[in-house]
């Protein structure tokens, strides 16, 4: 069946025991980061999406003509801190053998914008909601199966479909991944010849934005790709099934529910007191004579 299908036949989920707050659910551009030297990037490709207790993360500061060893993604467990207001990530398995943003999210929020300040003050980060109303769902990637006769193996990844937007996230196989961990960084696993090209970008993370074309990816030759490809099932245990064909080869992958909103409404507006919303009624010519939604 098709990704619609299976939505069809999914029940909701609801939310309950969400760890933190519900406007940071979705999919988020980096608009940009500014760093206490002064610097400010507001070009390289960013996104963060959100499901209920995990994140799938993609960094190309060069797009698609990001070298190889240069590019990041991630899948984590999502981690909060009630009293700090502190969001964190614990990551297994990543694109980059070591934890390249090792510091905790302190989280503000104004309008369609979350704002991350990294507490040592090294940087600020500015995330725009890119979802307006529609489906949230997160599949938690638990295991593949390369054929129908080999072993299944742990794996890292997920699918988070929120609203238009889509990221998907499949880890290396787990001995590559262990033995990529006995270099200090890519160049050095390349230079030693403890992995391949062909084996370092076998860790997708990939976004498809207003559809279900990938726009970004880990994998450039996977741009224009559908997202959704494969033959989802829903099995009798629960878990969620997808055949699709992965370098040739046919891989039978398993996932885990995570969450099922079929028609959430993404937080876009934050509160503000009476005084606050009359002050900007009185002066909205003033104040709004430029203004747009940014994204």
């Amino acid at each position: 069946m098709t990704l619609k299908d299976l939505l069809d036949r999914l029940p909701p989920t609801g939310l309950d025991g969400l760890a933190f707050p519900r406007g940071l659910l979705g999919a988020f551009r980096r608009k940009s980061i500014s760093f206490s030297n002064g610097l400010t990037d507001e070009t390289s490709i960013v996104f963060w999406f959100q499901s209920k207790s995990f994140t799938i993360d993609l960094r190309l500061p060069d797009g698609a003509a990001t070298p190889l060893v240069d590019r990041q993604g991630w899948v984590g467990d999502t981690l909060w801190d009630e009293d700090r207001q502190h969001m964190s990530w614990r990551i297994a398995r990543s694109y980059q053998p070591r934890d390249q943003w090792p510091e905790p999210a302190s989280l503000r929020f104004i309008g369609n914008s979350v704002i991350e300040f990294a507490p040592s003050g090294a940087y600020v980060e500015d995330w725009r909601q890119q979802c307006v109303r529609g489906p949230l769902l997160g599949l938690r990637l638990i295991s593949l199966r390369d054929g129908d006769d080999s072993p299944a193996q742990p794996m890292a990844g997920g699918l988070i479909l929120a609203g238009d937007h889509t990221a998907y996230a499949q880890s290396r196989l787990p001995a590559l991944d262990e033995t990529l961990r006995s270099a200090a960084s890519l160049e050095q696993a390349l230079a030693n010849g403890i992995a391949t090209e062909q084996q370092i970008e076998s860790y997708d993370v990939s976004v498809a934005l207003q559809g279900g074309r990938i726009n970004h990816s880990t994998q450039p030759q996977r741009l224009g790709q559908d997202i959704f490809s494969g033959d989802w099932a829903l099995q009798p245990d629960g878990l969620i099934a997808l055949t699709r064909t992965v370098d040739g080869r046919t891989c039978h992958l398993r996932f885990v529910l995570d969450v099922h909103e079929p028609d959430f409404r993404f937080i876009r507006e934050t509160p503000v007191t009476p005084a606050a919303s009359q002050w900007m009624e009185d002066q909205k010519q003033h104040l709004f004579r430029h203004a747009i939604v940014a994204r």
